[in-house]
């Protein structure tokens, strides 16, 4: 599971930095909010699920993680693209797609919890930095 948020976050990244240099390059900073959620919703949340997912690999092999990653790729476009139309269109009823997406994002982060609290172990830890010790 951690590879697929891995990958799916580099997407975030790319369409962060296309948003970011349209901003820049036309003075446009209305959509300064949706640039933030791509980057920090998209891409930073994305990749740090990622590598705590392929560090912990009993976390990534639990039903939580699928359910986390799907509820989670489910809510955000629908979240970003909604927050766009009402950045754009200053039409409230774009609030219909983000509050519903919104709510499975939110989903989506407390099976991480969830998971995490249950399948995340110190023990775990230690295994990870023995390996990289003996692999130097």
């Amino acid at each position: 599971m951690g590879v697929r948020f891995i990958k799916a976050a580099v997407v975030y990244f790319l369409i962060g930095l296309g948003v970011g240099i349209y901003m820049s390059s036309f003075q446009d900073l209305r959509f300064g909010s949706l640039h933030a959620h791509i980057n920090l919703v998209g891409w930073v949340s994305m990749a740090l699920f990622g590598v705590i997912y392929r560090f912990f690999p009993k976390a990534s092999s639990h039903k939580l993680a699928t359910i986390h990653f799907w509820l989670y790729n489910i809510g955000l476009p629908v979240f970003l693209f909604s927050l766009f139309m009402l950045l754009r269109s200053g039409s409230v009823k774009w609030e219909w797609g983000i509050i519903p997406s919104a709510f499975l994002i939110i989903l989506a982060v407390i099976c991480f919890l969830i998971n995490v609290f249950t399948n995340v172990s110190e023990s775990q830890e230690s295994s990870i930095s023995s390996t990289k010790n003996t692999s130097v």
